[in-house]
């Protein structure tokens, strides 16, 4: 896959500044983490601001809003009408008959559902789940976290994926490791967070800048 056909994804941005100058180094995905044990994780309204500031100023950018285990009551409460985000992530143990009801229920909202691989057998679950989601996002197992470990995934695992729905590689990715991803994995998406950050949910963006940078070459 040639490098500038490689989604890019940041995940766990926190503020509003840095959410502008990510989405000017022309990247495809801004996440939001709503998961309140997370460390990267924001306000609802805080969120709100930034996506509303996103969607004015760069309306093509993805603006993902990471969820867990949400009750479906919460998430049609949060999510119907006319939400800043354009991507709910459904990143926690939500099964296949929830995000049929998302999808039957929420038309208007593209659904992403995360996966934590331990092993090649939990590749195998995906499947049922392509009819209701447009995105697939792997992440690494981790017994601490749901996301943001910066665990890498086995690359074995991810040998000959064949999915119906475009998929995104998560877990530990790295700029050391991204010659690989793009030549032997071959995902339609990176999705990075923890590996160019400074602290949980600031950026260094020297670091992002540089990852846009390779990517979008040659």
């Amino acid at each position: 896959m040639p490098k500038n056909k490689t989604l890019l994804k940041i995940c766990g941005v926190t503020s509003e500044q840095q959410a502008v100058q990510i989405a000017q180094l022309g990247v495809n995905a801004i996440g939001i983490i709503s998961v309140e044990e997370s460390p990267r994780y924001i306000s609802a309204k805080n969120k709100r601001n930034i996506f509303k500031t996103l969607e004015n100023l760069y309306p093509n950018v993805e603006r993902v809003s990471v969820v867990k285990n949400y009750p479906i009551d919460l998430i049609k409460k949060n999510f119907m009408g006319n939400p800043t985000e354009s991507i709910i992530q459904l990143h926690g143990d939500e099964d296949v008959a929830y995000c049929e009801k998302i999808r039957s229920e929420i038309p208007n909202i593209g659904l992403w559902k995360a996966f934590r691989i331990r092993s090649k057998i939990d590749l195998d679950k995906i499947k049922p789940y392509e009819n209701f989601i447009d995105a697939i996002l792997l992440d690494s197992w981790s017994e601490d976290t749901y996301g943001g470990s910066g665990t890498k995934i086995n690359a074995n695992f991810l040998e000959g994926l064949n999915f119906s729905k475009p998929w995104w590689l998560a877990g530990g990715v790295s700029i050391e490791w991204i010659d690989k991803i793009i030549n032997n994995i071959k995902p339609d998406g990176i999705d990075i967070s923890s590996s160019i950050e400074v602290s949980p949910g600031i950026k260094n963006l020297k670091k992002t800048e540089s990852l846009v940078k390779y990517l979008r070459c040659c």
